[in-house]
């Protein structure tokens, strides 16, 4: 019986790694076998994953050297970089030096590496339309996974890079769900005025990248943009409102008002925002939901994401 092929997967057990598990172990030709790679084996998340018919094994994104003994022995990686929990475009030029080179030391014979645009070949530092971050950045979270690209693109071995959009999962995990007003009106909020902005169920993600695995040469040596749907914050509202049956309002601020909201990143976030208003044809046009459906026939538009899942969405209750 010939043996299946290895995907190894960093980021197992977070978001987009944890898509792409799911897609290979749900897939029912069973072409591919998944590599879970994740800090911590002993973690619920990780047993869960090794319980579905995962191979668990632990490396740290940190430490090349793990990464090369988990790598070894794949035929694909998918190498993705956690900025949100350290802050640090630094860290995350590292971590994908040490992924890219790992993969390469290993031998992989096809690396997706998940990406975002470098924001100041656009908006250079001296463009003041938007404050410079860190010293040396426009859009922190995004202009270092952009320089990162090139340790892909030089490291020897057939690479994808892949341009993902917004995240509708955010509207669960990451505090972007309709809250209420001072008028108790739910309300979404976002600086991009009236431009439409491209989204994703996360799910989604990891089965556009088992496709392009599955395609084997077709995608190497390319850059891939995927989208479920492009939406104004009005058109999300308008879906908040009819799938949840409650009003929901797009309450769209000014960058400058989301930058003084002080959560961590919310500099970046609104440097981000502009960016997607600033240049909205070219970023929506990079990201194509008709070649996403290609990789993904089953491609969730926003609609069907919410009535999937609305009841995960941590809405507020009405106050008397």
């Amino acid at each position: 019986m010939k043996s299946k092929k290895i995907i190894a997967v960093v980021g197992a057990t977070g978001a987009q790694g944890g898509g792409v598990v799911h897609a290979v172990l749900n897939d029912p030709s069973g072409e591919f076998a998944v590599r879970a790679i994740t800090r911590d084996a002993n973690s619920d998340k990780a047993k869960a994953l090794s319980q579905k018919g995962a191979e668990v094994v632990e490396a740290d994104v940190s430490d090349k050297a793990s990464l090369v003994k988990a790598f070894k022995g794949a035929y694909g990686a998918f190498c993705v970089t956690f900025f949100w929990e350290h802050l640090s475009p630094e860290k995350e030029l590292q971590h994908a030096q040490n992924m890219a080179e790992a993969a390469a030391e290993a031998k992989i014979s096809h690396i997706v590496w998940s990406t975002l645009e470098d924001t100041r070949k656009l908006v250079p530092l001296s463009d003041d339309r938007m404050p410079t971050l860190m010293g040396k950045y426009k859009v922190p979270h995004f202009d270092a996974k952009g320089v990162a690209n090139a340790y892909f693109e030089r490291g020897g071995i057939p690479y994808t890079l892949l341009l993902t959009s917004f995240f509708w999962d955010n509207f669960i995990y990451f505090g972007a769900e309709p809250q209420r007003g001072p008028d108790g009106v739910l309300a979404i909020t976002f600086p991009l005025a009236d431009a439409k902005m491209p989204g994703i169920a996360v799910e989604d993600i990891g089965k556009c990248v088992h496709g392009i695995f599955k395609a084997g040469k077709t995608y190497q040596g390319k850059t891939v943009g995927i989208a479920g749907e492009h939406l104004t914050g009005k058109e999300m509202a308008d879906t908040f409102t009819r799938v949840m049956g409650k009003t929901v309002k797009y309450n769209a601020v000014t960058p400058e008002m989301y930058r003084s909201f002080g959560f961590p990143g919310a500099d970046d976030l609104a440097n981000m925002y502009q960016f997607k208003v600033d240049f909205e044809s070219d970023f929506c046009k990079a990201r194509d939901p008709k070649e996403a459906r290609k990789l993904n026939p089953d491609l969730l538009n926003f609609e069907n994401w919410l009535k999937k899942n609305k009841e995960k969405i941590p809405v507020q209750t009405e106050t008397a």
